[in-house]
């Protein structure tokens, strides 16, 4: 069953449109495995958002200078390296993202770097639940209840869940 990822809060055309198929679903061990190489990837997502912001922050100064000033000369070399900036920033975001997203992980809010891996417990779809920082994925969640139904992962859950070997 396809399930579409939910944007975060960050709001940029390269973002914008991007939603991937949840057709994997993952083992606890599986995820687990995976926490560095996605912890690395949302580290870099969110160094290139930064860089993003920056540089749009940078365009809004120009135009409202713009427009305080009645139409100043803008030193256009500046205004084009910014705009250029905030493209090249936002193309490599979108990279980063969807290289998270072809895992098969839902980033469910890059600011505070949680991420959502599928997986089926007692045969109903739920989420392992993790966020930047945590050093294992200790919680799982149903797919509504969100960060804030987070429940302990304890034996009977290790025992009743499943990966890809359900389907």
């Amino acid at each position: 069953m396809g399930r579409a990822a939910v944007p975060c809060r960050f709001r940029c055309r390269a973002f914008d449109a991007l939603t991937t198929p949840m057709a994997k679903r993952f083992s606890h061990a599986e995820a687990q495995s995976l926490i560095p190489q996605v912890d690395r990837l949302l580290r870099d997502a969110l160094a290139l958002k930064s860089e993003y912001e920056d540089a749009e922050r940078a365009i809004q100064a120009f135009s409202e200078r713009i427009m305080l000033m009645g139409g100043i000369i803008v030193d256009r070399e500046r205004a084009l390296a910014a705009k250029n900036r905030r493209e090249s920033a936002a193309g490599r975001l979108r990279a980063v993202i969807e290289e998270v997203q072809e895992i098969g992980c839902v980033i469910k809010d890059l600011d505070t770097g949680l991420v959502d891996f599928p997986t089926l417990f007692r045969g109903t779809e739920v989420y392992l639940c993790w966020k930047l920082g945590e050093t294992a994925i200790g919680f799982w969640h149903g797919v509504d209840e969100g960060f804030r139904g987070r429940k302990a992962i304890d034996q009977d859950f290790l025992d009743h869940h499943e990966g890809d070997r359900a389907q």
